[in-house]
């Protein structure tokens, strides 16, 4: 009896031996594939973090490429014409004649006959920044207007402008100036004691901010 409880005994402890090392044997796989996951969703994140970063930078870029560049005054660009009668005004009109948009600001700065001071605003003052800023598009138009409707208004017959765009702060100014000799292109611009209105989009809009428009 003795002897047979003994091998009983041993064989009881033998199977247990093997059920523990079957379950440590399986959570050491558990553990394993825990940490495999974890290490697979941790790079995942990763590659998702570069690719949105990437997305951010990319499109960082291409706002800096539509980025709109101020206009600049240049003899090829700027036109004068006068209009007689009742409303009698000068019309300034700038080309965008570059294959991307520009902007302007507030209002030409026009100095008649090398005058030491620029033409007086009508909204505004000169130099100082008052928020109006038009895109002129590729190929596109922007207006000024001023009015000649009165004797002291009209005045005397100019030879030539200088011509300044004014900038995003007060006193600043972009590239300039250009200057227009009115002379050589045959030209017969009169302006005397007036004022020049804001850029405008449309010549009808400068018109009427100069009091001229119907």
């Amino acid at each position: 009896m003795t002897a047979a409880r003994s091998r009983r005994r041993s064989a009881a402890y033998a199977a247990l031996a093997l059920g523990l090392a079957g379950s440590l044997a399986l959570t050491g796989c558990n553990s394993h594939s825990s940490k495999s996951k974890k290490s697979s969703s941790s790079s995942s994140k990763s590659k998702k973090r570069k690719i949105i970063g990437g997305g951010a930078a990319a499109a960082g870029a291409g706002a800096a490429s539509r980025r709109v560049p101020d206009c600049y005054p240049s003899t090829y660009k700027l036109t004068f014409s006068q209009q007689t009668g009742a409303d009698s005004h000068v019309t300034v009109k700038f080309n965008n004649n570059t294959s991307r948009d520009c902007k302007l600001y507030n209002a030409p700065l026009l100095r008649f006959n090398n005058a030491k001071n620029p033409l007086p605003l009508l909204q505004g003052t000169p130099g100082q920044f008052d928020g109006t800023r038009i895109t002129v598009p590729s190929h596109g138009y922007a207006y000024a207007v001023i009015p000649t409707n009165t004797a002291a208004a009209k005045g005397t017959e100019q030879k030539s402008v200088a011509v300044d765009f004014m900038g995003t702060s007060a006193s600043s100014v972009t590239h300039g100036p250009a200057t227009v000799n009115f002379a050589e292109k045959r030209l017969h611009i009169s302006v005397g004691k007036s004022k020049v209105t804001n850029w405008s989009s449309s010549i009808h809009g400068a018109e009427l901010a100069a009091g001229v428009g119907k």
